[in-house]
């Protein structure tokens, strides 16, 4: 599967396509190559939205999950940028349990893009990150996207 390394704040992203579409990003360093129009394309939103001057991601995605996982990421990628959700709102409005929802969070394929980082436990905490860097990694990108949302609201 073609894939693409991007440098971000957070260290090197590889990004990876499959059949025109967004199958994976992981915190790795990989090949720098590009010639994939979908990769070049995430590569340039990715840098958008670093730079502050993007809030949503517009690009085909494929994650692999269950049918809960997907409806999960879907209920993921509706909250506001540089806002939250409870884990237990989640599931409320999915008619689940927290932790399942957890659970689907931390096997989310397609982390920043799919913002698995705006979902938090009850009142505020931290909840957990599947990312490189964990929590820290996870406040860096909500704190960033508060920033932005001060400078570009």
């Amino acid at each position: 599967m073609p894939s693409l390394t991007v440098p971000s704040p957070l260290g090197p992203l590889t990004i990876t396509s499959a059949d025109g579409a967004l199958t994976a990003l992981d915190w790795r360093d990989g090949p720098r190559e590009g010639g994939d129009a979908v990769l070049e394309e995430a590569a340039r939103q990715l840098a958008d939205y670093f730079a502050g001057k993007r809030a949503d991601f517009d690009l085909p995605m494929r994650p692999a999950g269950t049918a809960f996982q997907q409806r999960v990421w879907e209920l993921m990628c509706r909250i506001p940028y540089g806002q939250t959700m409870t884990y237990g709102a989640m599931a409320r409005e999915l008619g689940s349990a927290a932790r399942a929802v957890g659970g689907a969070c931390g096997r989310n394929p397609l982390p920043i893009l799919i913002p698995c980082h705006r979902v938090v436990g009850g009142g505020g905490a931290s909840g957990g990150y599947s990312g490189f860097g964990g929590v820290e990694t996870k406040a860096w990108l909500l704190g960033h996207e508060r920033r932005m949302s001060l400078v570009h609201p």
